[in-house]
């Protein structure tokens, strides 16, 4: 699925309307607001247009631009991540017991979390 908010930055960088994207793909104003809505998708086709048009990789638009090897029996051997999950895992490196205790455990991590903001 094309990741909404990497389209909207992508043209927004650009300077360009969702009105004028969508003129320059052949879509109506509508669609490209519900692509960065994501609740629809677009053709194949006009993820190539998004690619030239706004100068990204189609790797950028679906948010598989990070692969990562995974070694675990119980996952597969590669997974992809986005820039902003790289990004995130990152910043919680940097304090090392905020990063201990949510990786420790990351269901446990996972849960402390969502009673945190939930």
């Amino acid at each position: 699925m094309l990741k909404g908010n990497r389209l909207r930055d992508a043209r927004r960088k650009k300077g360009l309307t969702q009105e004028e994207l969508g003129n320059l793909v052949g879509v109506g104003k509508s669609a490209i607001c519900c692509y960065e809505k994501e609740t629809r998708n677009p053709t194949l086709e006009t993820i190539i247009e998004f690619m030239h048009i706004l100068g990204v990789s189609s790797d950028y638009l679906l948010g598989t631009d990070n692969i990562i090897k995974v070694e675990s029996a119980d996952l597969p051997e590669y997974r992809t991540m986005t820039k902003e999950e790289v990004m995130f895992i990152d910043e919680l490196r940097k304090d090392k017991l905020v990063y201990e205790i949510l990786f420790e455990d990351p269901k446990r991590g996972s849960d402390l979390v969502k009673k945190r903001i939930g």
